[in-house]
């Protein structure tokens, strides 16, 4: 009975971090190989990283992502590599025409790429502005005696796209390389997207996703294999870096092949296929989103050089979900809460800041700001024709805070943290210069009643 062992790499790869990204799936690619892969599969753009966005307006930086790629194919052996990788087209007058690209590497060597033909551009995309699509089918590669058809993210989300017209042309297994995005209830909704393609068109699907965050982005990993009677046989962890290893069963002859083929590597295998774990239950809703926010706030301040936060603790739920989430994304000692009661502050919201630290055993520190408070309506009075009262006076605390808090960071190097939701930033009610100040917002995205 043919099968072939996929690996499927979702890797944390970073932008423009062309050196590190390489290593990274060289690292991956000594795993699949010890663990007698035939095809190891990357995430799309995983040696630029995604999205390079203006990094592609820099010619050396594109050139340099030509030669990452040949430096990953030199080191592969009997295990076949897809790649995602940024190919130079040739000019159209202006400056050099770009493609998201899929490089087939083994044996020492790139032996073909396929060019992404659906550009996606809505929401948080615009590919076209950076890319062209591509205008052919992947040819086949076969891999061990299996046809395999290679696609990337956008290219498996439609009805009849490119994905039913590689089964159509003899693949029994199609690899779609993506970075796809977190949203809620994501998950959900790729299987049944796959599971619609795989009916499709007759063919096994590696669905091989980045993990990782990348500014405002979130990548869930969750990596889908699902067999041509779309039975899901192997889930990558989510919002984790992973290496999943399957054998892909394939059941009686395949089709003729119609599309162009390219022999990879031949036809034999050593042994019988290995039982591979039954994939494990997906989080739940809420462990979902909030792994994200980890994932996010992780990502994002290591890859800005950032080591510490400061959170200004209210009390409140807000502060309070965000402190936790940045410790679970740094530990303790990285996370540094500041206490400033005013003259709208009670005790107990005191005290539950006080007991959030300890629980959370971070250093919290106490800063009044009544003084400061009282000095600043007194500048304000003359102005206002009496000290200033009701919202003006409620927002000058949330202000104050925000100074304070920004001076905690321009003098320790510290980034701040807000704390606002998303429901309170769509309606005004996360005060402008107040609690809207910092380097980060970590719950920017969830709503108050999901908090």
């Amino acid at each position: 009975m043919p099968y072939l062992r996929l690996a499927a790499a979702q890797l944390d790869t970073v932008v423009g971090d062309l050196v590190g990204n390489v290593e990274r799936i060289r690292a991956a690619l000594r795993v699949a190989e010890a663990a007698d892969a035939d095809l190891c599969v990357f995430p799309e753009l995983a040696i630029t990283g995604y999205p390079p966005e203006d990094l592609l307006v820099k010619p050396r930086f594109v050139a340099d992502n030509v030669r990452a790629l040949h430096e990953v194919a030199s080191t592969t052996g009997r295990c076949a590599a897809v790649v995602g990788f940024v190919e130079p087209l040739e000019s159209d007058g202006a400056r050099t025409r770009l493609a998201n690209a899929a490089a087939v590497c083994a044996e020492g060597r790139v032996l073909g790429t396929y060019r992404k033909r659906l550009l996606p551009n809505y929401g948080v995309f615009d590919e076209q502005r950076w890319f062209v699509s591509g205008e052919r089918p992947s040819d086949l590669f076969v891999v061990r005696g299996v046809p395999v058809g290679v696609s990337i993210c956008e290219d498996v989300w439609f009805d009849e796209g490119p994905v039913a017209e590689l089964g159509r042309g003899g693949a029994r297994l199609v690899v779609n390389i993506n970075a796809s995005p977190y949203s809620r209830a994501r998950r959900a909704e790729r299987l049944e997207m796959l599971e619609r393609r795989v009916a499709e068109a007759g063919c096994a699907i590696a669905y091989v996703n980045q993990v990782g965050g990348q500014d405002e982005l979130v990548f869930d990993g969750d990596s889908l294999v699902l067999t041509a009677d779309g039975a899901l046989v192997a889930e990558g962890r989510q919002f984790e870096e992973d290496l999943v290893v399957v054998d892909v069963v394939f059941d009686g002859p395949g089709p003729k092949n119609v599309l162009p083929v390219v022999l990879v590597s031949a036809d034999e295998r050593r042994s019988d296929p290995s039982q591979t774990p039954a994939p494990a239950d997906p989080l739940s809703p809420e462990a979902e989103v909030y792994q994200a926010l980890v994932l996010g706030t992780r990502d994002y301040l290591a890859k800005n050089g950032f080591t510490d936060v400061v959170v200004g603790l209210s009390g409140g739920i807000d502060s309070s979900l965000v402190a936790t989430v940045a410790v679970d994304a740094l530990g303790a000692p990285h996370v540094h809460g500041l206490s400033m009661p005013s003259r709208y502050s009670s005790e107990g919201s005191i005290a539950d800041a006080a007991a959030l630290a300890e629980r959370l055993g971070i250093d919290l520190r106490v800063v009044p700001i009544e003084r400061a408070h009282v000095a600043l309506s007194d500048v304000l009075d003359p102005l206002m024709g009496g000290a200033p009262a009701g919202l003006t006076d409620e927002n000058l605390q949330s202000r104050l805070r925000g100074v304070i808090l920004m001076a905690v960071s321009n003098d320790t190097g510290w980034i701040v943290l807000t704390t606002g939701n998303k429901s309170e930033m769509a309606t005004g009610y996360s005060t402008l210069y107040g609690d809207s100040a910092g380097g980060f917002a970590v719950i920017k995205d969830v709503r108050n009643t999901h908090v």
